[in-house]
């Protein structure tokens, strides 16, 4: 196989690389996506499946009102401070054109819930297999593109003029080269399945579950480092609260009881942390209970809180998996999730009495989920417990890069010729994690990576596919 030359050369086929190269197709340049993997999607399949937007027909719809404004401030808000302000602003500035984009293309959006971090209910929910297949199908379907399945990209390099355009990889055991005249978009996800770079990183997250997609073990935070890549968001590494222990095998089962009314308590049947807090900082409160032990619990009132279908809250099928159990009294409830009866009656109790005076003395709860919600009575039988933990599902730490998807190195300087978006893009979570904001960004900053690598492009010089 002869090297050959390409406008854009797209490492990684999840989201974000999908939307770069739908975005590629749209501007008439010729493509190449290498993806490592022998089938599509990576880590965007295991989402937890919501997209944050704001100012969208779905929620005008449910009579929500909303605001970019008000979503990057929640961005900032939940980033504690630590986010890279122009990434956020930039997320705000291209966030609805993006949504109706993915609309346009066929992604389809099914409602909108409360979730983690949100002011208002912005989870815009998709099925992340319908959004992955409709996207690769447009880009797989025009002349212009070329997806190689199984291609692993093993090194970038620089050419004479200090531009990366080199892409060396190996596919079917043979080694291969290709030249990316206007760009490198790196977009193949983080590293929660390299326990290489989760000991040196997040020492912290030992105890938690490794699911994330098999593929991510940071190769594409590697070959940044090699061109001089700075990092970002590494200090603020967490894992993801919410899983049944029976996580780590092939079903990914989840359960945000707790942003619906549920509270959280440990071994000793005890509350330890604000319900209401992003799971990632829920998480971190987790790791340090007893063995890691905790569980949820809720009553009728919040199971009938249950969403058929719904990655996150639909109780009813976790029930029916086995994963919940459920008992006519809290003593009962006790017996069965082995905890001590006397201090469950009492955390619930007092829990109760908080909740009917409006203020949690303990923690300070007092919505259902960041500033969305009212937090309720448990006290309507019968009750359930489900045994939770905290699983690295993604590392959402990597690499710098500046509003225009450039990938910086420690000088704040852009690296020329790459690009970044996804996953392994650092410094726009900052400390916390909103939820679907991860595929949200994804989407927007894998478009914008192939804007700035084109804009440039001298309409004469595309390569069209013969």
């Amino acid at each position: 196989m002869p090297m050959e030359n390409y406008n854009i050369i797209i490492i990684g086929a999840g989201m974000a690389g999908l939307c770069a190269a739908v975005e590629a197709v749209s501007n008439n340049v010729r493509v190449l996506i290498l993806e490592k993997e022998n089938e599509i999607g990576g880590s965007s399949l295991l989402s937890g499946r919501y997209m944050a937007f704001a100012n969208t027909d779905l929620q005008m719809q449910e009579g929500i009102q909303d605001s970019t404004e008000m979503l990057v401030n929640d961005l900032l808000t939940v980033g504690d401070g630590a986010n890279e302000r122009s990434l956020v602003e930039a997320y705000g500035q291209h966030q609805l054109e993006t949504y109706q984009w993915l609309i346009e293309k066929g992604v389809q959006f099914h409602a909108v819930q409360a979730v983690s971090g949100h002011s208002v209910p912005r989870g815009h929910q998709i099925t992340p297999k319908q959004a992955i297949q409709t996207l690769f199908d447009l880009a797989n379907s025009n002349s212009n593109v070329t997806f190689l399945l199984n291609a692993d990209v093993k090194r970038l390099r620089k050419n004479n003029e200090g531009k990366v355009t080199e892409v060396f990889y190996v596919k079917d055991g043979k080694e291969f080269n290709a030249i990316a005249e206007d760009g490198v978009i790196i977009a193949s996800g983080g590293f929660s399945k390299s326990e290489t770079l989760l000991n040196a990183f997040a020492p912290q997250l030992k105890g938690a579950l490794r699911i994330g997609g098999k593929g991510n073990v940071g190769d594409g935070i590697k070959l940044a480092w090699e061109q001089g890549a700075w990092m970002r968001d590494f200090p603020f590494l967490k894992g993801t609260y919410g899983f049944h222990p029976s996580a780590d095998g092939p079903r990914k089962s989840q359960g945000l009881v707790f942003y619906k009314g549920a509270i959280i308590i440990n071994a000793e049947a005890k509350r330890f942390v604000n319900e209401s807090i992003s799971y990632k900082l829920i998480g971190t409160k987790a790791l340090e209970q007893s063995d890691g032990i905790t569980y949820q619990i809720w009553d009728q009132a919040i199971m009938k809180e249950s969403v058929p279908g719904d990655a996150l809250y639909d109780f009813d099928k976790l029930l029916d998996l086995g994963l919940i159990e459920q008992a006519n009294s809290l003593s009962e409830l006790a017996q069965k999730i082995d905890v001590p009866e006397k201090a469950l009656l009492e955390t619930i109790q007092t829990y109760n009495s908080d909740v009917s005076k409006g203020v949690d003395q303990q923690f300070g709860r007092s919505t259902l989920t960041h500033n969305f919600g009212n937090p309720t009575t448990i006290s309507e039988g019968p009750f359930y417990g489900m045994r939770t933990t905290v699983a690295m599902l993604a590392t959402y730490a990597g690499i710098a890069v500046d509003e225009q998807a450039r990938v910086l190195n420690p000088y704040n300087e852009p690296i020329e010729g790459l690009y970044a978006a996804g996953e392994l893009v650092g410094g726009f979570h900052g400390a916390g994690y909103m939820t679907g904001s991860s595929l949200g960004k994804a989407a927007i900053f894998g478009r914008i990576a192939v804007r700035t690598a084109i804009q440039n492009i001298n309409t004469e010089s595309l390569f069209v596919k013969g």
